[in-house]
Order: structure tokens, then C-alpha cells, then sequence
């Protein structure tokens, strides 16, 4: 079953709340009074709801929408893994408060991962809206332009060698005078694409490096063998040549 809250608190909630209620950092108040809102676990709790029929009434507790949404501002804010995040909730009370975890048992790293990969684009999406709303509601902004900064992932590129960096300029630039010859049409002079010739002159380019690189490493190595030989040795093949 997957509620929007708890139903009810327990002893130890009580004990958390009254030891760590002055311990929150501002950032926190202004965050509970905004997430203490209806429609934003309602979006959270319809979105967990479509993996199984009925969800919201049968079956055995699972993770509440405030839990979750709570965990996950929280691990936004920190920079944190969901193990950092799920790590830090057990060891904090402050957090434990603030998660709405209490006394409970926080759910694990997985458990996580998993429901934040259920909140899909679309679920994104009406909670962006709908802070917005609330922003607008309590006159923190006028609503008509916002800046939004994103998770960086990281990942593997290519190295920015010379020959790489001239294709991936090519390739930008042959993609935005395809957009102004679609807005220009027959005007001008006609924009022929290169991309092919250049790819062709990369790898070419690739080719001869690595080639050069392998005689200076063939060099390097002959050398390298002939400083360790003996001087009667080096002696003896100078004289047979």
C-alpha cells in the first residue's frame, strides 16, 4: 500500500521531533513549508501507484510519497549516491525529522533508485509546475522565467585531439547552415556539405599518428636496447656493417 503520509506517528517520532526541532537549517523550514503539499504527493503517489492495480489501498506499507519526495530533495541538495543519502538518514536525526522518516525504517540505497526511476519525465515535469505554483502562491517569484540547474552524469568522451575537435566542429556547424539554408531556401549560395571529406581527412590524419607514433616508439626502443649493450658488443655490429 502506498500512502501519501503516515497515518500515524509513533513514540519515537514525538522524541526526534521535540530533540531536533531548533537543530534544522533554514534552507529545511523553507522546504517543509512548501512540500507540505497535497497535490505534490498526490502526483508522486499516482506515479508509484501504476506499477501495481490497487496500490493505493491493499497490500503490505510501502515508501510514502513524502518520504520519498523528501529523500530525494535531500539528495539534490547534499550532492549525495542514494547510499550517501540512505547512509546519512539513519545516522541523523535532524534528517530523520526532515525526511519524515522518524523512528521508521529508511528504505536502502535500491529501494531508492528504484522509486526514483519510476517518477518518469512526465512526473517531473507536473512537479516542476506545481512548485512553481506554490513559488507564485507565496509570492517568492513572479513566475515568468526561471533558471534550472541539472544533475551532472558522469561519462566517457572522446580525447580532444586536433583532429577530433575539427570534426566536431564540422559537424555543428554543417548542422546549423542546414537549419539557415531550410530558413533561407534558394537565396544565397548553395551550401554544400563537407562532412564526408572531413571525416575521410580525420581518420587519414588518425592513421598517420598513430603510424608515427609507432616508428618513434620502434626508435625509442632500438636505442634504448643499444645504450644497455656491452661496448665490445656495440663495437662488433658497427664493424659488420
Amino acid at each position: 500500500m502506498i500512502a501519501a503520509r503516515r497515518l500515524q506517528r509513533s513514540f519515537a517520532d514525538g522524541f526526534i521531533g521535540e530533540e531536533v526541532t531548533d537543530l534544522w537549517e533554514p534552507w529545511m523550514r523553507h522546504a517543509d513549508e512548501a512540500l507540505n503539499d497535497d497535490q505534490l504527493l498526490e502526483i508522486i503517489q499516482q506515479e508509484l501507484s501504476k506499477r501495481c492495480k490497487k496500490s493505493k489501498t491493499r497490500g503490505r506499507p510501502s515508501t510514502t510519497a513524502e518520504v520519498v519526495l523528501r529523500m530525494l530533495l535531500l539528495k539534490h541538495m547534499r550532492g549525495w549516491s542514494y547510499a550517501d543519502v540512505t547512509r546519512e538518514v539513519r545516522a541523523n536525526l535532524v534528517y530523520r525529522e526532515f525526511t519524515g522518516v522518524g523512528g521508521g525504517k529508511v528504505p536502502d540505497d535500491k529501494t531508492m533508485g528504484r522509486l526514483a526511476r519510476q517518477l518518469g519525465p512526465e512526473a517531473i515535469e507536473k512537479l516542476h509546475r506545481r512548485t512553481v505554483a506554490i513559488a507564485m502562491e507565496k509570492e517568492v517569484v513572479a513566475g515568468r522565467r526561471m533558471r534550472v540547474d541539472t544533475t551532472v552524469v558522469e561519462t566517457n568522451i572522446h580525447y580532444p585531439t586536433d583532429s577530433t575537435l575539427m570534426g566536431d566542429g564540422v559537424r555543428v556547424l554543417t548542422r546549423v547552415m542546414k537549419r539557415v539554408a531550410a530558413a533561407a531556401g534558394e537565396a544565397g549560395t548553395k551550401f554544400r556539405d563537407r562532412s564526408r571529406s572531413v571525416d575521410q581527412r580525420r581518420s587519414r590524419m588518425h592513421t598517420l599518428s598513430r603510424i608515427s607514433l609507432t616508428m618513434r616508439l620502434r626508435q625509442w626502443s632500438g636505442a634504448y636496447w643499444r645504450s644497455l649493450m656491452p661496448p665490445a658488443t656495440r663495437a662488433r655490429r658497427v664493424s659488420r656493417r
